[in-house]
């Protein structure tokens, strides 16, 4: 800490209701709760006293009026409920979903920030933080203006952050073939524009600066974080200016430690161990998970399942253990292979261990992530709901086989973990707050 500035920082962080990206803040978090700061989560509701065993303070937000009927949420029940009643759309080309998900997502995302604009200042008011931390894909003008300092998190694929020689966010598309580039920001444009121009007045309405073309974020002019490995990024082909910092990778260290049922942990010698997750969001997809259940139970591997928010509907295999929630980031690295929807946690994470992946890809960037993992030869992209059952065990056998895949992957993970991403974000966020306060406070 600075010697210039006495006494801690007050951090206040704003993650998007999900898993991913709270989980990103909770780790970023509690390594500037050790540093001797406050840390307050503005978290939406449904984390109520979740956030606080860890050490934080929590004043948490409504996303919407709250119904006085509904008993206790599960947290991130607010996107749990969305993602269920738009799943049927996953199954349709990325060209597509912009219309019928990608669209619909960000003008719920844009009704959460306008409705808890009021929310957000009276807790800037209370707290008076220092540096404002927001891992979201919209803004909220409140976190801009409140006279702190502000950093951007993207913890979504860094393909959010445009550029002319970079496939489309959202699109899945490689980067080798731009032949369908122009008619998916076409659509793109087409489906969002009304939707963007909204925001973009009411954002400046609030004294935020003019957002980007097509961004609904705003890039900070102090700041700006994204979680991805160098081994996939794209600075290649977009470079990004001095504000940006890649962390390789940002994996909490507060999960409790995993030990594998001794039934799954003694398997036999020709067999791997598999973890199959789709994120707390995509498990909701009940059929979908029970399929990939029952595929992988015809296997010789032994397979640890997280079954997300409905796993009393869930029937394991014999070769299965599973649960609800797993802590994922002492699990993994006692796997072999990584079956993953392509969620950005998930995807940075297996490389961190350097574990080869099977993609599934179901919505928003997990299509891309899938894209690139594929494409530099890190694992496996499948047709999500269109494969066949002999090219999911054809992938399972073939990356547990591929003994040269398993030693470079050990090697990039010892890499990017040597590269200690969650301190870098930690000490880069202390290091702005304690910039922007030295005038005042030195």
């Amino acid at each position: 800490m600075s010697p210039d500035v006495g006494g801690g920082l007050t951090v206040l962080f704003m993650p998007e209701s999900a898993y991913g990206p709270t989980n990103q803040c909770i780790g970023l978090g509690k390594v500037l709760l050790d540093k001797g700061h406050t840390v307050v989560f503005a978290a939406e509701a449904s984390w109520a006293g979740r956030l606080t065993p860890y050490g934080f303070v929590e004043d948490l937000v409504d996303l919407t009026a709250p119904d006085p009927d509904a008993g206790a949420e599960a947290a991130g029940q607010f996107w749990i409920d969305f993602i269920n009643e738009t799943a049927p759309e996953f199954a349709k080309p990325t060209i597509e979903q912009l219309a019928t998900f990608v669209q619909p997502t960000y003008q719920a995302l844009i009704d959460g920030a306008r409705y808890c604009e009021p929310q957000l200042r009276e807790i800037i008011a209370r707290h008076r933080p220092d540096v404002i931390v927001e891992d979201n894909v919209v803004s909220f003008p409140a976190l801009m203006t409140a006279g702190a300092a502000f950093v951007r998190i993207v913890s979504c694929n860094p393909l959010e952050v445009r550029g002319d020689d970079i496939a489309p966010v959202f699109s899945g598309y490689p980067a080798d073939d731009r032949s369908g580039w122009a008619d998916f920001l076409n659509e793109f444009d087409r489906t969002h524009g009304e939707t963007w121009t909204a925001f973009d007045a009411w954002c400046r309405e609030q004294g935020a600066p003019a957002l980007p073309t097509r961004d609904f974020m705003h890039i900070s002019p102090t700041a700006n974080l994204y979680v991805y490995p160098r081994e996939l990024d794209y600075v290649d082909a977009r470079p990004l200016g001095q504000t940006w910092h890649r962390i390789d990778s940002s994996v909490r260290e507060t999960d409790e430690q995993y030990v594998v049922p001794p039934g799954v942990a003694d398997r036999p010698a020709d067999s791997g161990l598999v973890y199959l997750s789709l994120g707390s969001l995509g498990s909701a997809d009940i059929a979908l998970m029970q399929r990939l259940i029952d595929v992988l139970g015809t296997t010789r591997h032994r397979v640890i399942v997280s079954m997300g928010p409905r796993a009393d509907e869930l029937r394991l295999a014999e070769n299965m253990t599973g649960a609800a929630t797993l802590p994922q980031t002492t699990l993994m690295p006692q796997v072999d292979l990584v079956i993953t929807h392509g969620g950005n946690n998930t995807t940075t994470e297996a490389m961190h261990f350097g574990k080869p992946m099977i993609l599934l890809p179901l919505f928003w960037d997990q299509y891309d992530n899938a894209q690139r993992v594929h494409e530099l030869g890190f694992g496996v992209r499948l047709a999500t709901y269109a494969f066949a059952d002999g090219e999911l065990v054809g992938a399972v056998d073939r990356l547990l086989a591929d003994t040269v895949l398993r030693e470079r992957m050990a090697a990039v993970g010892a890499d990017i973990r040597a590269r200690d991403g969650l301190r870098k974000g930690a000490e880069i966020i202390e290091r702005v707050g304690l910039e922007h306060r030295a005038p005042s406070g030195g």
